[in-house]
């Protein structure tokens, strides 16, 4: 079995962590219903980092030590997919989290990304800072890694030829 370490090396990972997809984040809300919403993200290269206004919604329901999950995929075929559980650490700030400014870079472009985060800046914009700590990692990629249910069909087929 390969370490969450090794996992998040895997081409397919690094693929997903240096991708313009959104991640898809979930959280359990404060009457203990799941949550989950399309949000940017920065790797690292230890920890899945994510920002928000510090009144965001989320933060009513987040504290350091929650439990969190996170996916990435592609949108075209075969489509790949990388999924971390892990735990999240909060981290309030005056101003733009780095990592954001990196993410706006990243999914923008470099010019428009600062354009971006120079606009939140002179606005006023104060962000928290999620930094998610993978402890569990999977992947799918519909060539040779495929959801559990789907190999344990795909594998009893092929014994039975």
């Amino acid at each position: 079995m390969m370490t969450v370490h090794e996992m998040l090396s895997d081409p397919v990972a690094q693929e997903m962590l240096t991708s313009t997809e959104p991640a898809r984040f979930a959280y359990t809300w404060t009457d203990g219903s799941p949550r989950v919403i399309p949000i940017w993200f920065h790797w690292t290269g230890s920890e899945v980092v994510l920002a928000s206004p510090v009144d965001s919604p989320k933060f009513k329901a987040l504290s350091s030590g929650s439990p969190v999950a996170l996916t990435i995929d592609s949108s075209t075929w075969p489509h790949h997919v990388l999924l971390i559980r892990g735990t999240a650490t909060i981290e309030p700030t005056d101003g733009i989290v780095p990592e954001y400014a990196a993410a706006a870079e990243r999914y923008f472009g470099p010019e428009q990304g600062r354009v971006w985060v120079d606009q939140l800046r002179s606005a006023g914009a104060k962000t928290a800072r999620i930094g998610i700590t993978p402890l569990e990692v999977r992947i799918i990629d519909f060539e040779t890694r495929f959801p559990s249910a789907v190999a344990s069909i795909l594998n009893s087929g092929s014994s039975q030829a």
